[in-house]
């Protein structure tokens, strides 16, 4: 039998533990992950520079920064979005709304931020609700293909929906629609954007929450090392710090 020496075997037990600890520190999925979202300030949006940015675009590029996750961000309209992240591998969207119809289409990263919905009024408008049910007999306008209007649709409204959310702002004021179904921060922001004031919020309907939701091919090491990272990021204050940015 060959004889080694201890030196040789320690240095032999070094080369392979450092080997080994270089593996560890490997990316925890080798795949790009292409991410896509949307305009829906101030959760997601264009900056003046063109880079996307927003509460949860900031949330996001921390996450994978600290996970050691390369990616890639697109800005698109809401349905292809969510159509990209349902159909191929590799994808994901955000800020999506997590209900119990999309629980089983995603594997799920998140919460990321809260998102009431809202039904908003002019100032001057009498309507009064204590209930969702009261506004059944009113015009209500929603984003199509959002949450909300999906949500409201379920509920027996007959939505008249718009295919972006801003211009919800005009036709309440014109009239057109009576209640704008929106998040309680989106709506205000559309709004002010467009030099309208006095919106009031004349029933909070929903509180949700918005997560990342992946292709359901992800791989569950992504998903748990996602999950785990932005756990301590709210642990640490950083995603409240991150939000304070923007109010």
């Amino acid at each position: 039998m060959k004889k080694y020496s201890y030196k040789k075997l320690t240095s032999s037990v070094i080369l392979a533990f450092t080997i080994l600890l270089g593996f560890g520190s490997v990316n925890v999925y080798a795949e790009k992950i292409s991410l896509t979202t949307e305009n829906y300030p101030p959760f997601n949006m264009r900056s003046k520079d063109g880079s996307i940015t927003g509460i949860s675009t900031d949330i996001v590029k921390e996450l994978f920064s600290r996970a050691g996750v390369d990616y890639e961000m697109h800005f698109l309209p809401w349905q292809r979005a969510y159509g990209k992240a349902l159909k191929e591998e590799n994808s994901a969207v955000f800020s999506t709304t997590r209900t119990p119809e999309r629980e089983e289409l995603f594997k799920w990263v998140g919460p990321i931020v809260e998102n009431n919905w809202v039904l908003l009024k002019k100032k001057d408008s009498d309507i009064s609700l204590s209930s969702l049910e009261d506004a059944k007999k009113y015009k209500v306008g929603a984003y199509s293909g959002d949450a909300t209007s999906l949500f409201l649709e379920s509920e027996g409204f007959k939505v008249k929906n718009v295919a972006k959310d801003e211009k919800n702002v005009l036709k309440l004021q014109s009239g057109r629609i009576d209640l704008w179904a929106t998040g309680h921060l989106l709506g205000p922001y559309y709004a002010k954007q467009q030099g309208v004031s006095g919106l009031e919020p004349a029933l909070v309907f929903k509180k949700t929450i918005m997560s990342l939701a992946f292709n359901k091919s992800a791989d569950d090491a992504l998903i748990n090392k996602l999950n785990a990272e932005l756990k301590k990021m709210v642990a640490e204050g950083v995603t409240e710090k991150i939000k304070s940015k923007y109010q």
